[in-house]
Formats: structure tokens, C-alpha cells, sequence
């Protein structure tokens, strides 16, 4: 019996050293995803309890609601969960914001104006039209007080404190007249363009208005160590943190959007442990993932396992999901013979 003892024992230490060879060799390490081995290594985390999601994405046009779109040249980032027992959702674009620390992130000026123009409908400014170029900028609309009256707003913007963009007004001007000249006839201020109220994500001080972009514009929010803004035609730019070496090392990457760590919910499922990478399979210049149809991309695209039960899906752009295509599923009458062929899709 002792013998047999020492048998097993024996046998139980080799397998265990046999493993850990296996799996710190370089083979192993070969082996595994190469997505993965190009992005930055996920920060160690003490317990699953506080492990977060980390993000990377490459080139992702990211739509927020039905006219709103992000475009974001490069990410690196973590996703915040907007309650703490409440796991982030793709279904639920208000369940999670963006925290990044390194980004180059566009907003398309007609998008932005169409937006404001949308929500900010209790403010007397109206009509609202943007321009400009670097930091500069230049606004267009029609103050409603007593009549309606055209109004010029010119100014400079900043990145301010508090992943703020601050806009100074150097110039504003009421019916092509300077607004000095009318300042003792009509008692107006720069103030008097917004009436913002508490929490709006809009702020005045003087001649400077400072805008909350993760307040102000619709989910999933975006927050961040803003270092830069300036207007880069057709688009405004957003710099968070020391992204420019990061965006000119990537440059020739497919585009794609990859999740780690944490938990996340997508559909029915939910994933643990996160190791997720959605990659563009056109050769576009920007990966289109709406948020509200991202189920359509699933089923159009092709879903693969890694051996460290990843997933790399591989998705079309929402334009290019063919719109006479029906999506189709595995019935019971095929279950039940086995003579009928698959679907195409599983034949592929």
C-alpha cells in the first residue's frame, strides 16, 4: 500500500512539472491569439471583484443614437460601469462610459450641430450653424427674446479641467452690429445665448462657456484626461493623454474594437473574464459598429474560439449587411433529418 503511495506521488509531481514546462514554454506561447500579443498587456488585478474591462480600438465608427456618430482613431481606455452591480451591456449604451487614457477621438461638425440643435431646445438660441478652424471657431444662430435676432459668436476653444472643452468668446455680434454698441439697450450677456440650468453640462463664466462632453452628449459617455481640441475640418478632435506615437504605430492595423478583463453582458450572453476583439472585415477606413443594430453585424459575420475560450468576430460594416439576406436559423425540421443540408452559412 505504501509503495502505491509513493507511486502516485511520484506520478502527480511529474505531471505537474509537465504542465508548467507546457505552459511557459515558447510554444505555448506561440500558440496564442495574435490579436492579442500586439495590444499592450491587460494591468494584473487582485481578484475578480475589482477586475475592469480594458478597451482598444483602431479606426471604430462608433454610432450614438440615430445622428450621432464618434469616430475614434485609436483608443486605449477602460469601460466604467454606470452602477457597480449592474454588469456593462452593449445593449444598454447608458450602462457604461468610456474612461480613456490614451485617444484621438473625432466628432463630425454637422453631426454635433444637428445634435445641439435637437437637445438644447429650451435654450433661446436656435438655428444653431458651426464653423471653424484650428481653435477657432465660429457660431451662427438666432437668439429668440423679444423678436427673433441673427446673431455671429466668434471665439476660441480649450481643453479645460474636468474633460471640459472651453469655449472664449472674443467677438459676438447682434444683427451685423458689435454687440458692445447694444449691450445698454438690450442688457444681453453671453449668458443670455444659454440659460443653462444645473447639471445641463453646459457652464458660463463671463466671456467663457465651459461644455461638459460627458454630460452633453448621448451615451455611452466618454471621460478622460483631456489634454487638446481643435477643429480639424469636417471634424472636431479630442486628444486624451500621449496618443499621437500610439496612432502613427498603428496606422496600417485593421480596424477593430478589444475587450479584456472584467465582465460584460452582449445579447443573451454574458462573459467573464473578458477576451473579446471585434475586427473589421472590410478594408474601409472606419470599422461602423451601431450600437442598436450591432446584433445584425453578429449574424452576418464570423465568430471564432480561441484555445483560452476568447472570441474574435469577425463583423461587415452596417452598410454592407445585405438587405435582402434572410438570416437563417437552424429549425427543428432540420434537427429531425438528417437528409436536409444546412443552412449556407454553416456549410461555409
Amino acid at each position: 500500500m505504501r509503495a502505491r503511495l509513493v507511486f502516485f506521488s511520484c506520478l502527480l509531481v511529474g505531471l505537474v512539472f509537465f504542465l508548467s514546462r507546457y505552459f511557459v514554454s515558447p510554444k505555448s506561447a506561440a500558440n496564442r491569439s495574435g490579436f492579442a500579443s500586439l495590444l499592450p498587456a491587460a494591468p494584473a488585478t487582485t481578484s475578480p471583484a475589482t477586475e475592469v474591462t480594458n478597451v482598444f480600438a483602431h479606426n471604430l465608427m462608433l454610432r450614438k443614437g440615430p445622428g450621432f456618430r464618434v469616430y475614434v482613431r485609436w483608443l486605449r481606455g477602460e469601460i466604467i460601469p454606470a452602477n457597480r452591480n449592474v454588469n456593462p451591456s452593449f445593449d444598454e449604451p447608458g450602462s457604461f462610459s468610456l474612461d480613456v487614457k490614451d485617444g484621438v477621438i473625432h466628432t463630425n461638425v454637422g453631426d454635433l450641430t444637428n445634435f445641439l440643435n435637437d437637445e438644447l431646445t429650451s435654450f433661446p438660441l436656435k438655428n444653431i450653424a458651426l464653423s471653424g478652424d484650428g481653435n477657432q471657431i465660429k457660431l451662427h444662430g438666432t437668439l429668440h427674446e423679444i423678436v427673433p435676432l441673427p446673431i455671429e459668436l466668434l471665439g476660441t476653444i480649450a481643453a479645460a479641467p474636468g474633460n471640459r472643452i472651453q469655449l472664449h468668446v472674443t467677438q459676438l455680434s447682434l444683427l451685423k452690429i458689435p454687440f458692445g454698441a447694444l449691450l445698454g439697450d438690450f442688457h444681453l450677456t453671453v449668458s443670455s445665448l444659454f440659460h443653462p440650468k444645473p447639471g445641463s453640462g453646459i457652464e458660463v463664466s463671463g466671456n467663457d462657456v465651459f461644455f461638459d462632453t460627458e454630460k452633453l452628449l448621448p451615451a455611452p459617455h466618454i471621460r478622460g484626461q483631456l489634454k487638446g481640441v481643435r477643429v480639424v475640418n469636417p471634424d472636431f478632435e479630442e486628444v486624451y493623454g500621449n496618443a499621437q506615437e500610439d496612432v502613427a504605430r498603428v496606422a496600417q492595423w485593421r480596424n477593430f474594437l478589444q475587450l479584456t478583463g472584467g465582465t460584460i453582458d452582449f445579447g443573451k450572453l454574458t462573459m467573464h473574464h473578458v477576451d473579446l476583439i471585434m475586427v473589421d472585415l472590410s478594408n474601409d477606413a472606419w470599422f461602423d459598429l451601431d450600437l442598436a443594430h450591432y446584433q445584425e453585424q453578429l449574424v452576418n459575420g464570423y465568430t471564432r474560439m480561441t484555445p483560452q475560450a476568447g472570441l474574435q468576430i469577425f463583423m461587415p460594416d452596417v452598410e454592407q449587411i445585405p438587405k435582402t439576406k434572410q438570416n437563417q436559423d437552424i429549425s427543428m425540421e432540420w434537427m429531425k433529418n438528417r437528409n436536409l443540408p444546412p443552412p449556407p452559412d454553416i456549410s461555409r
